[in-house]
C-alpha cells in the first residue's frame, strides 16, 4: 500500500520517536500532515514545550507548499530572505522554514505527505523525521 494511512502516519510517529529514545534526544512533538497538508496524526512527548506542535506542523507544512523538506528552505531564507518573507506572508505565516520538515515520498516517487519534528536540534529533528519515514515503507525526502 502507498497511501498515507492512518496506521502508516502512526508508523512513521512511533519510529521516529522511537529514534530519538535511542539518541537520547530531549522531548519531541511530530506531525504527519497528508499531501493536501491536512493532519493525519500527531502527538507529543512529555515534557515538550508550548507550541510544538504548531512549529512541527510548520516544518511540515513548509515542505509541502514548495515541494522540498525544510532544509531547503533554511538555505532559501540564508540566500535568499525575501523570498521566504514573501513565502511567509502568502502562507499566513504556517511556515517554519528549519530543518526537520521531510516530505514523504510513495514507490514511484510522489509526495503523499510531509512529517514535522521539533524539540531537539533540527539536525536531531530531521534525523528522527527521516527513520519514521522509511520505517514505514516510504522515502523521506528531507531537502
Amino acid at each position: 500500500m502507498t497511501d498515507l494511512t492512518l496506521a502508516k502516519s502512526l508508523k512513521i510517529i512511533t519510529a521516529a520517536l522511537a529514534r530519538a529514545k535511542e539518541l537520547e534526544l530531549k522531548p519531541l512533538s511530530v506531525v504527519v500532515l497528508d499531501a493536501g497538508g491536512h493532519p493525519k496524526a500527531s502527538q507529543r512527548q512529555d515534557g515538550a514545550s508550548m507550541l510544538r506542535y504548531e512549529i512541527a506542523s510548520g516544518k511540515a507544512y513548509g515542505a509541502l507548499a514548495v515541494g522540498a523538506g525544510s532544509r531547503w528552505l533554511n538555505a532559501q531564507a540564508e540566500t535568499r530572505p525575501h523570498f521566504l518573507e514573501g513565502l511567509s506572508a502568502v502562507s499566513g505565516g504556517k511556515i517554519v522554514a528549519v530543518p526537520g520538515g521531510v516530505l514523504i515520498r510513495d514507490r514511484k516517487g510522489a509526495i503523499i505527505g510531509a512529517v514535522g519534528i521539533t524539540g531537539d536540534s533540527s539536525d536531531n529533528d530531521e534525523i528522527c523525521a527521516i527513520a519514521g519515514v522509511e520505517a514505514a515503507g516510504f522515502t523521506a525526502d528531507g531537502g
